[in-house]
């Protein structure tokens, strides 16, 4: 099946609800392509080797969940991001990017796609407005801190840090209500504590974050920005290949960070 580029934002828009959603960078088609598109390179983030992975599969369109035009980027296509765009253009490629919509999504977000691989259920938003952007829920028997870095490491393949300094003086906390942000969410930690979470959940860590694990009696979990958002646009595209017939294929550009 072929969808015109604009089908295909129209789906993906009503599907994440994008429309709705308040964010830091423009969602939905950021560079045109050709007019048609039935195959579809999915990934992370629009870096160049990307671009150059899609060219080899002959891909009418990009799908990621971080791309381009974001508000405190210079406007200037130059440099890195000329490189990119000219290699997209040349090739005339289709570039969507969905951040927001695609973290929070109750199915297909990144957080949702994280909560399920570690066996966290009836996820609500963390914050008091619609479309929160950090999530929490429970494990339905509590668990250890030891026993969720296994299930972390096993689910995303890479070993979290674990601020757990304050092990020592409750050897026995376990953990049931978990707060989960995927990325850069770890200004999150101290609404989580404050919601009485035993544990929180994101891809980066900061200076500030482990005072505040230490201070309030938070497990906090830092997994990588790239490895806690790989599963979001992945599962999109899968969604998008079992809806309506595409021809999809995940590539992951690694990043350690």
């Amino acid at each position: 099946m072929r969808l015109s580029n604009l089908e295909l934002e129209q789906i993906i828009d009503e599907k994440l609800n994008s429309k709705a959603i308040s964010d830091y960078v423009p969602n939905g088609l950021q560079v045109e392509g050709k007019a048609h598109i039935q195959r579809i390179v999915t990934g992370v983030t629009a870096t160049l080797p990307l671009i150059e992975k899609a060219i080899e599969k002959n891909a009418d369109a990009i799908l990621v969940h971080h791309g381009y035009f974001w508000k405190s980027e210079s406007p200037c296509i130059r440099g890195m991001k000329g490189k990119r765009i000219k290699q997209l253009l040349v090739n005339d490629i289709n570039l969507f990017g969905y951040h927001l919509p695609l973290d929070i999504h109750s199915e297909l977000g990144n957080n949702a796609q994280l909560a399920t691989k570690l066996g966290v259920i009836n996820l609500q938003g963390l914050e008091d407005r619609p479309n929160s952007i950090p999530v929490y829920g429970e494990f339905e028997t509590p668990i250890s801190a030891k026993e969720l870095a296994e299930r972390i490491e096993q689910a995303l393949n890479r070993k979290p840090i674990l601020c757990d300094e304050f092990i020592a003086d409750y050897p026995h906390k376990l953990i049931r209500n978990v707060g989960i942000c995927t990325g850069g969410g770890q200004g999150y930690i101290d609404l989580a504590a404050s919601k009485g979470c035993d544990a929180f959940i994101s891809g980066e860590i900061s200076e500030q974050t482990t005072h505040s694990a230490r201070e309030q009696g938070i497990y906090y979990f830092a997994c990588g920005h790239h490895a806690t958002e790989r599963d979001g646009v992945k599962a999109l595209g899968e969604w998008l290949a079992k809806e309506y017939g595409l021809d999809v294929e995940f590539i992951d550009i690694d990043n350690p960070a």
